[in-house]
């Protein structure tokens, strides 16, 4: 019968937590350009840009998620900030500075992510960014 002592035991392997969030941000943004991006059939290309308010309320919800991304950043810096004065223990100050440096590169993707897709989509010819800005500014 196979010993349960915890010392011929190999330790159980946890994933590093800047790896989960890497793959989580990736995972949003390739969903989030999966629904932009993603035309079902070629005989319904000029669908988004024939409808009439269509291409406004994508690059409204664009600019909307984009002000609350860049306040939520502020919000989280601060308050991340605020309970860092009050900690004393240096693993519980890592682990705020790794989630404001989370937070900080969240929130450069989601700014980032409509002027790269309005670029890369005109000069590829996509039909979404003929019709659509996503620069939130």
């Amino acid at each position: 019968m196979p010993s349960t002592d915890k010392k011929t035991r190999p330790p159980e392997q946890h994933e590093p937590q800047p790896y989960r969030s890497k793959i989580r941000h990736l995972s949003y943004v390739a969903i989030l350009l999966s629904l932009v991006t993603v035309d079902p059939a070629l005989a319904q290309q000029g669908a988004v840009c024939s409808a009439k308010k269509l291409p406004g309320m994508i690059e409204g919800f664009f600019q909307l998620t984009t002000g609350l991304g860049i306040v939520g950043l502020a919000v989280v810096w601060q308050a991340d900030s605020l309970i860092e004065m009050f900690t004393l223990n240096p693993e519980q100050k890592k682990g705020l500075k790794r989630h404001k440096r989370s937070a900080m590169k969240s929130t450069i993707v989601l700014v980032v992510l409509g002027p790269l897709y309005t670029v890369a989509g005109s000069m590829m010819g996509l039909p979404l960014a003929q019709c659509v800005d996503l620069v939130p500014w």
